[in-house]
């Protein structure tokens, strides 16, 4: 799968409005992505709206480039979909990576934002955005098309695999 390879943080994109099938599709694929017990303990929001975009920026010192992008998805864990405790962090982790991976698939560039778990960033969005108790603001994914290029980046390394021992 040349997506794997080919995917790197995007950061500046194009003012190119993305369709409504190219976020349903990257929707699909993050809700496609494996969790434990099945408990599927996500929501997402798309965020278009320009203000909205500026005013998480504020809060968040390291999402400058959410103003710039045509579209973001606020993947958020549900405390209440949990009966196998904290692997709602991982299951959100596949979520977001998925759709990093169909957003390269579909020619679009996109980067993974954290906000979990930063407190002040966790709260502030949750302010933001008017989240319940026992939804947690994980990761921004800003996207759209890409105005800036990136070669695929080997990153293997060697020294860090082991077999059967350190």
């Amino acid at each position: 799968m040349k997506e794997i390879f080919a995917r790197r943080s995007i950061r500046k994109y194009k003012k190119q409005k993305i369709s409504e099938k190219m976020i349903q599709k990257i929707l699909q694929s993050g809700m496609a992505a494996p969790s434990a017990g099945n408990e599927q303990p996500w929501h997402f929001i798309v965020i278009t709206s320009n203000e909205l975009k500026q005013e998480i920026a504020k809060v968040h010192p390291y999402s400058d480039m959410l103003p710039d992008a045509p579209a973001a998805i606020l993947v958020c864990g549900d405390t209440k979909k949990t009966n196998h405790g904290e692997f709602w962090i991982q299951d959100c982790s596949a979520a977001t990576e998925n759709m990093l991976l169909m957003i390269t698939s579909l020619g679009l560039g996109g980067v993974w934002v954290g906000v979990y778990p930063r407190k002040k960033r966790v709260q502030g969005i949750k302010e933001l955005l008017d989240l319940p108790d026992n939804i947690i603001p994980f990761s921004i994914i800003p996207f759209g098309y890409p105005d800036d290029t990136k070669k695929p980046h080997d990153r293997y390394l060697k020294e860090r695999v082991h077999y059967n021992q350190w």
